[in-house]
């Protein structure tokens, strides 16, 4: 931004010259400056023939003063005029009038002056867009930097989703891992898009999961989780390719809007071509028809590139994107046997009857049969005394929540129900965490985060969060029996979704405001000074669960603050 500067001479000179020669009678004095400042004089030419080639580099602005400026023997005149402030056929540039005179026009008594919010708005202005072109123009470098070095551009990433434990053995599903392989085998050269669409717990995350096991995954739970997938997406890209710029400003920006953006550039780089995301539990997707606030629109995050491989996993049929496959209920009883006897770790016939009533009773869902099988992993319970507990939980069930009409709600919501009575019996605390952990996100609780509320819990939470062995020991009750999992190589742990909803919808069928209340103190006791290094990150972390936190109008405290 330019502020009155002379770029075709100034008015006064000649005056100046004057008053030098009359300064030099009592010092040593220099007029070059003042040479350089005549209008059309050779060195301003030379510098504007510089400044116009590269004008289209920039974002301009010439301000100019409006007032005449005092100057000696009671005279008054325009120091710099438009005409000379303002570079003609700049490109990308814009005049700035700005009420003072050539003295006064940097200088502000206030923000409420007129110039001071000129100046500052234009400014906010450039600072904004900044990154954006800063970007582009450093990736732009670095490509022919590259190109110059005879160096070929890497892309390649190794595979790894931190919030999703990956299954050991993978069972069935061969009809649609084909499905899949052939839709993708057929797209050429143009971006594909594939939709695997089921009910909850039909294990279309596992399914997306094995298929490309070597590329990248985003949880599109909710467009804030989506947004954090990118966030987190950004740092490991920039990890593993420390010399794109544009990787860079995507894992150091505090903006949410500017990492997505620089991301879908990235996957978007011309060369860039051999890569699959996949955008896992895209449950509420923006329909033309259906007003929710919560809703997004799953197009805005897929790059633009007519190139790469998306693949999306949705409970909503209703989402017309790509190429459907349906993830359906497992039919084959071999299927099903493979599943519960390596969860269980048993030896299972598929011709022991046990076995398949039970298979049976859980209808082909593949959540569900893990379920059974890590209780039966945990328990010397045989398959005939399970049965008579699925049979006592359903009927519990049946009593307690009539409004559940799905029969694989059902099935799924027995299953946990078993391995909570056990869990309880075992580690009564780990039981009643995992109903405040109906009040949190579903994703990544971890030690800090329910510590940072140990002043304001009760005695069992107490005991859980004392040290980090009892909380390592409460998780692992929980994970021993498929209630929750860890998230890989982070301290978090994640809980599924129909496992969570069985939570919200069963467990805390009627709202306890002292679990929610503390659920928001170990959330509001998190949130980091802004002066702590790199803050935004714990931000960034926390933000789900404070959504989910202030979604709970019917408890006075959270409603109010809901309303801000």
């Amino acid at each position: 931004m330019f502020m009155g500067t002379p770029h075709q001479g100034g008015n006064g000179v000649h005056l100046g010259q004057s008053l030098l020669k009359v300064a030099s009678i009592f010092m040593t004095t220099d007029n070059h400056i003042l040479q350089h400042l005549e209008r059309d004089s050779a060195w301003l030419q030379q510098q504007l023939g510089q400044y116009g080639p590269i004008s289209s580099d920039f974002v301009t602005k010439f301000a100019y003063e409006t007032f005449p400026t005092a100057v000696a023997m009671g005279k008054t005149m325009i120091i710099v005029p438009k005409a000379s402030a303002v570079v003609p056929g700049a490109a990308d540039a814009e005049p700035v009038a700005i009420p003072a005179n050539h003295l006064t026009m940097v200088k502000f008594a206030s923000r409420n002056t007129a110039g001071y919010t000129t100046v500052s708005g234009h400014l906010q202005l450039l600072a904004k867009n900044a990154p954006d072109l800063v970007n582009i123009r450093w990736d732009m470098e670095d490509r022919v930097n590259k190109a110059r070095a005879n160096a070929k551009e890497e892309f390649s990433v190794v595979f790894g989703r931190p919030d999703v434990c990956k299954i050991e053995s993978f069972v069935g599903r061969n009809n649609e891992l084909l499905k899949m392989e052939k839709a993708f085998e057929d797209h050429g050269s143009r971006q594909k898009v594939v939709l695997l669409h089921g009910l909850g717990g039909m294990g279309k995350t596992q399914l997306a999961m094995e298929f490309a096991s070597k590329q990248q995954d985003l949880n599109g739970k909710t467009v804030d989780s989506l947004r954090l997938g990118f966030a987190s997406l950004a740092r490991r890209l920039y990890e593993e390719h420390p010399s794109s710029t544009l990787l860079r400003t995507a894992a150091e920006t505090k903006e949410a809007d500017q990492t997505v953006e620089a991301i879908k550039r990235w996957f978007s780089i011309k060369g860039n071509t051999r890569w699959m995301l996949i955008f896992d539990n895209v449950d509420n997707p923006k329909l033309p028809d259906v007003e929710d606030s919560h809703a997004y629109d799953i197009k805005s995050y897929i790059p633009e590139a007519d190139y790469g491989s998306i693949l999306i996993t949705t409970r909503s049929s209703r989402l017309q994107i790509g190429e459907m496959i349906p993830v359906k209920k497992l039919r084959d009883v071999q299927e099903n046997i493979s599943i519960l006897a390596n969860t269980s770790g048993r030896a299972i016939s598929d011709q022991d009857p046990d076995a398949r009533e039970l298979i049976a009773n859980l209808d082909g869902l593949p959540l569900a049969l893990a379920t059974a099988g890590a209780y039966l992993n945990q328990m010397s319970t045989s398959l005939k005394d399970y049965l008579r507990y699925y049979d006592q939980s359903w009927l519990k069930l049946q009593q307690k929540t009539p409004q559940l009409l799905s029969y694989e709600d059902r099935a799924l919501y027995t299953t946990w129900n078993i391995s909570l009575e056990h869990v309880q019996r075992q580690n009564d605390s780990a039981a009643r965490l995992i109903q405040l952990w109906g009040y949190f996100d579903n994703q990544d609780l971890w030690f800090e985060l329910l510590a940072a509320g140990r002043h304001s819990g009760p005695e069992w939470f107490s005991r859980i969060v004392e040290d980090e062995l009892n909380f390592d020991e409460a998780m692992g009750a929980l994970c021993d029996h498929r209630l929750i999992e860890h998230l890989g190589n982070s301290d978090g742990y994640g809980m599924h979704n129909c496992v969570h909803a069985w939570v919200i919808c069963v467990l805390n069928a009627e709202t306890e405001v002292s679990m929610a209340m503390l659920a928001l103190n170990c959330v509001g006791f998190m949130v980091p000074e802004k002066d702590l290094p790199e803050y935004w990150k714990v931000e960034q972390r926390i933000l789900s669960h404070a959504t989910k936190g202030l979604s709970l109008p019917s408890i006075p405290e959270v409603g109010a603050l809901s309303s801000f």
